[in-house]
């Protein structure tokens, strides 16, 4: 979700501004909440701006790149390994435990799927 422009966040404020205006009022008319308004005003009086804070980027992966790679080369050979499967040739070849999700989410970056042992002939 993006932050909201610059142009409403001064509009806002100075409605708060007005003399006998209270931030619901204000958060009403704008249509936006009321939690919003409340830290606009309080962001405006300690740091003087109403720029919106920056973006963090979301946490660091718990694999790094050359895990990674190793997973990718790993199902390479076993494509029919389950998450499970995989989950525990990573900790047996010396990586920290992961969850599985972890694992799920590298593979399917690189829209990596499990393949299935090919059908045994019927008797």
């Amino acid at each position: 979700m993006k932050p909201y422009s610059l142009d409403l966040r001064s509009r806002v404020a100075a409605a708060c501004r007005e003399p006998g205006a209270s931030k619901a009022a204000v958060a009403q008319r704008f249509g936006v909440s009321h939690s919003f308004v409340k830290d606009l005003v309080r962001r405006q009086a300690a740091t003087g701006s109403l720029a919106p804070k920056p973006a963090t980027g979301g946490r660091v992966r718990y694999l790094d790149a050359a895990a990674q790679a190793w997973l990718v080369a790993y199902v390479g050979q076993h494509p029919d390994a389950t998450l499970a499967e995989l989950n525990q040739a990573w900790q047996a070849q010396g990586g920290r435990p992961v969850c599985q999700t972890c694992i799920w989410q590298v593979l399917d970056e690189r829209r990596l799927r499990r393949k299935k042992k090919p059908a045994r002939g019927r008797a």
